[in-house]
């Protein structure tokens, strides 16, 4: 655990300098630019005030200033998004973590997913004891984005469209098909339902699948919208799916080529 230790006037003034200039990570290339020195030196530098606890190290070449009245540089990350735009971009905040952002779901998940066009080696990182779920996608897949603010740093989020889209896809990206169907309702339900949008994502996505799990899921919580039952029918391609490929299932819904646990064909 590095405790804070003095800095001089000359440090001060360069580190206030930087911290001016930078929003929430300050970067090697960003301090060395700012000071108007090398990167080696910029490094060793933020190394150095690193060591004394005026910065605490996220990963190589990125660090986060430590509050005043902290006395550790053991801190949490004040605003884990900030850093998944720092580390993983281009990418996007989605999954759960975006339902979340959009009210469509009342749990709490302490693991931020990121959908980036990065490939990292580790998938599911802690940085300073936040956890993240990453997940690789094509750059063609940047769509049905939306910006927000968070202080000064601009970061991109699913929107509600693409978050139900997304789950779809992948059902662990929304804690599992139990999870999904939940915020599917609750998306059904909200200011933000727009189907004709989710149908034109499903498309622009292409995944057959998305439209086995997506149309059997809408004639069991909005059997009254036909015409985008219909349309999931006419996108249908040939092979089953399962509706959740985290679950054993064992009965195969055949209007939809779908493989569904036999509890949720006992459910109404």
């Amino acid at each position: 655990m590095e405790e804070i230790s003095g800095l001089g006037k000359e440090g001060r003034k360069r580190l206030s300098a930087i911290a001016r200039e930078t929003k929430g990570t300050i970067s090697v290339k960003e301090a060395s630019n700012i000071l108007k020195v090398s990167t080696t030196e910029a490094a060793k530098m933020l190394s150095r005030w690193a060591k004394k606890g005026w910065l605490s190290r996220v990963k190589r070449g990125l660090y986060i200033p430590v509050p005043l009245e902290s006395r550790t540089t053991e801190i949490p990350l004040e605003d884990p998004w900030i850093i998944a735009e720092r580390l993983y971009s281009p990418c996007y905040i989605g999954g759960w973590s975006a339902a979340e952002y959009w009210d469509l779901t009342e749990q709490v998940f302490r693991t931020v997913v990121v959908m980036t066009t990065q490939k990292p080696r580790e998938r599911n990182p802690i940085i300073k004891g936040t956890n993240f779920l990453l997940r690789t996608i094509s750059e063609k897949e940047m769509f049905g984005l939306k910006p927000v603010w968070r202080g000064q740093v601009k970061i991109l989020i699913s929107d509600p469209s693409r978050t139900i889209l997304d789950m779809l896809n992948n059902p662990r990206l929304g804690g599992g098909m139990r999870s999904v169907a939940d915020i599917l309702r609750n998306y059904l339900k909200s200011e933000n339902r727009d189907l004709k949008l989710l149908i034109e994502y499903s498309k622009r996505l292409g995944n057959g699948a998305v439209f086995k799990r997506l149309g059997f899921l809408l004639e069991r919580f909005a059997s009254d919208q036909i015409s985008f039952i219909n349309d999931c029918k006419s996108q249908l391609t040939k092979g089953n799916v399962k509706l959740d490929p985290a679950l054993e299932s064992d009965r195969l819904i055949t209007r939809w080529r779908l493989w569904v646990p036999e509890s949720w064909v006992k459910e109404k």
